[in-house]
């Protein structure tokens, strides 16, 4: 078994620009492990997924207990490949709450973290750039002082939350880009960006770059292509799996058919997974 120290240091050689680490998100142990299963090389979770999954809505309400008892079942199921995080804004506005989430998930077997800069203070749409890079910092050094290198990918929602006018805000990211670097930052996390000049434009920044994808975003090789060195589905894999859910559901209903059932994994395949026995779930393909 590899330490955890080891880990983080795979993961972060998993950071290529041009050779994008690729990470469908997980939300939950049994996810985690059909991912690890399918041949990814790492492992991250989606504060939305784990969430939902536990009846709570997005952004924030989460809390740190919750989160690092996730991550805790998430490492447990996937062998010795790294896992990363997303611990929101911290759950907490201060420099110390923010380490304190970070040190419940490290403890829990994390090797990296997502920390975002929205929302801000007292009612503010992002962190000012400084007040960021302090909780950053302080992020750092909790990592270090729990002897595991943590790759900390500084998420910045200024695409996301459209802050400014669009005309400065490649401007405004790179600087907080900057900022966050000089804090400890490993990478940059910039949702809601689909363009492929401005996303060249961050890659050439002072940070390695990660994007989130959707339908219609560009592809994993035109991204490649610019630089991208991270490229992650968010929340998009449980929200398919919760749309085939109504699927089901309304074909049993409306229909009173369960056709669509036919296309699930196999049960005992699915079980062995999670009882430690191996299964092929239809995945070796």
């Amino acid at each position: 078994m590899s330490t955890q120290a080891e880990r983080a240091g795979a993961f972060a050689a998993l950071h290529r620009p041009g050779v994008p680490l690729l990470l469908p998100n997980a939300w939950d142990a049994a996810s985690a492990a059909l991912i690890a299963r399918a041949g990814a090389a790492a492992i991250a979770t989606t504060s939305a997924g784990v969430a939902w999954s536990l009846g709570l809505a997005d952004g924030g309400s989460l809390g740190a207990e919750r989160c690092a008892t996730v991550v805790e079942r998430v490492v447990a199921v996937v062998d010795d490949l790294p896992v990363s995080a997303d611990v929101e804004d911290g759950y907490g506005v201060e420099p110390q709450a923010v380490a304190a989430t970070v040190t419940a998930v490290v403890r829990a077997g994390a090797v990296g973290v997502n920390i975002e800069d929205r929302p801000g203070r007292d009612g503010a749409t992002l962190y000012t750039p400084d007040e960021q890079a302090e909780r950053i910092a302080a992020v750092r050094t909790a990592a270090d002082g729990l002897g595991v290198p943590v790759w900390i990918n500084a998420r910045t929602d200024t695409y996301l939350a459209a802050v400014g006018p669009e005309e400065g805000r490649l401007t405004e990211t790179l600087e907080r880009a900057a900022a966050y670097a000089a804090a400890g930052a490993d990478s940059l996390f910039v949702p809601g960006i689909a363009d492929l000049d401005t996303i060249a434009e961050l890659v050439a920044g002072p940070l390695p770059l990660n994007v989130m994808v959707w339908a219609g975003a560009p592809s994993v090789p035109e991204l490649a292509e610019v630089g991208v060195c991270r490229i992650s589905l968010g929340s998009a894999v449980a929200q398919a799996a919760y749309a085939q859910v109504v699927r089901v559901t309304k074909e049993l209903l409306v229909v009173g058919t369960y056709d669509i059932t036919a296309a699930g994994l196999d049960y005992t395949d699915l079980n062995a997974l999670l009882s430690g026995a191996s299964g092929s779930l239809g995945l070796s393909d």
